[in-house]
């Protein structure tokens, strides 16, 4: 936690913001993630990390957090933990990367087909755009079809043209690209039926994430299934998220609907760079050599099969079966969400500080008097929490948060929802905010 004599008013980060200066000077965004931006976080309150080890995470002015959403949620298990970090090691002294194939990939492969057992083949890369766009090459070399049609109420699939065309951040993008990408509303059948219908022959597939911050509706992703087959398109899922924190095979196991092809990540490598395309073996062949069409450019990457990484999946994959970490997941993430509902309730706040999602993914809403979303308010919150040594841009849990953590998280929590409540009394949030409010990753302007 940040130092016992801190208080809010007098919260300073001076090695950070230093940090930071160099870093926007050398990288631009100043972070490889627009997601880890200091834009996100309140001004000059961006911390840069030190080092982690399991929940907890130290910047460089010495304050220790409790940390939320690890890794853009890719750390589940916490870092550094032990199994992991004991598979990456065994294979540091071996080698990492060679000119033919190591025993490592079939190893790895045979354990994640193990895992995922909806899937046929797999594929391994080193980070989600790339999987998502070979399923998105995969499924128009498939088709014979040109577009792509993408649900429109899930915020990101991958850096690529044929995604990023459809946000606000599409300076560089050709207006031919963006005009072959169309996009549905989740839950909305007839809507999606409409789509295809009107470019009827012409969709190669729908990707989606399965399950977001609500519950799929009942029916809704078999009858994607069923529209998928019957215009003849490719069903994808994109499994970033749900994969491991839904369950070990990701929510295609726990909804019982199987796509076509399925994009995997994040917590895969508990932190280490990996992620994975599985399905169907007649389109996955499309990218190999057994076939007598017309070759598919899938994944071909340099660093794709790196041993350790390889084997930091298979740990990841080994630890979650044997000590059922998604469901320790879901105990932690209710125990929060009760907790800092409580809080909020308590303070007056319930319907401005609203805790969303799945127990494994929890998200939060800061709104203001009329109820609606407010960046000053999730500004002045962010902060509150920060000087109480809680790094929380969502509260994604991981395994290695314990009970006292969450109540210590909730203590923090109500001491800014005791804040919150003044700035709305307020009917002004200025005076708590003290500088320029975060900012939505995806917007025109810098």
């Amino acid at each position: 936690m940040a130092t016992e004599d801190t208080h809010t008013e007098e919260f300073r980060l001076p090695r950070s913001r230093r940090a930071n200066e160099r870093l926007h000077a050398l990288v631009p965004g100043g972070a490889h993630t627009y997601a880890k931006g200091d834009d996100q976080y309140p001004e000059n309150l961006a911390p840069v990390i030190s080092h982690g080890h399991g929940a907890h995470v130290w910047d460089i002015d010495g304050n220790r957090y409790i940390e939320y959403g690890s890794g853009l949620r890719s750390v589940s298990l916490g870092h550094a933990h032990p199994r992991v970090t004991e598979a990456v090691r065994r294979e540091l002294d071996r080698g990492s990367n060679f000119v033919r194939p190591s025993i490592v990939e079939v190893e790895a492969a045979e354990r994640f087909l193990a895992t995922v057992p909806t899937a046929e083949m797999v594929k391994f890369a080193k980070n989600g755009s790339d999987a998502t766009t070979a399923a998105v090459r995969l499924a128009r070399a498939a088709t014979g079809r040109p577009r792509v049609a993408l649900c429109a109420d899930h915020p990101f699939f991958s850096v690529d043209d044929w995604f990023i065309g459809t946000t606000a951040m599409s300076a560089g993008i050709p207006a031919a690209t963006n005009d072959l990408t169309v996009a549905f509303p989740y839950g909305d059948l007839a809507a999606t039926e409409e789509l295809l219908t009107r470019y009827r022959d012409e969709v190669a597939c729908l990707i989606l994430e399965p399950a977001t911050h609500t519950e799929p509706p009942p029916g809704y992703l078999a009858g994607l299934r069923e529209l998928a087959d019957r215009h003849g398109c490719v069903l994808i899922f994109d499994e970033m998220i749900t994969g491991f924190r839904w369950s070990e095979a990701g929510a295609q196991s726990l909804y019982g609907v199987v796509p076509d092809l399925s994009t995997f990540g994040k917590a895969l490598g508990n932190g280490f760079a990996v992620s994975a395309l599985a399905g169907r073996r007649a389109l996955m062949e499309l990218g190999g050599l057994r076939h007598s069409g017309d070759r598919v450019f899938l994944l071909s990457t340099t660093h794709g099969a790196e041993t350790h990484s390889l084997a930091a999946a298979m740990a990841v994959q080994t630890t979650y079966v044997e000590e059922g970490v998604t469901a320790r997941l879901h105990t932690l993430g209710e125990r929060l969400a009760a907790g800092v509902r409580d809080a909020a309730a308590a303070m007056g706040v319930g319907d401005h500080v609203v805790v969303r999602g799945r127990a494994s993914n929890l998200v939060y809403a800061t709104l203001d008097e009329d109820r609606q979303p407010s960046q000053q308010y999730r500004t002045l919150f962010l902060r509150q929490l920060l000087a109480g040594g809680v790094l929380a841009p969502s509260f994604v849990v991981s395994g290695a948060l314990d009970d006292a953590d969450i109540d210590r998280t909730v203590e923090v929590v109500a001491q800014a929802c005791a804040v919150y409540r003044k700035a709305l009394d307020a009917a002004d949030p200025t005076a708590w905010v003290a500088g320029r409010p975060v900012k939505p990753v995806f917007r025109r302007l810098a």
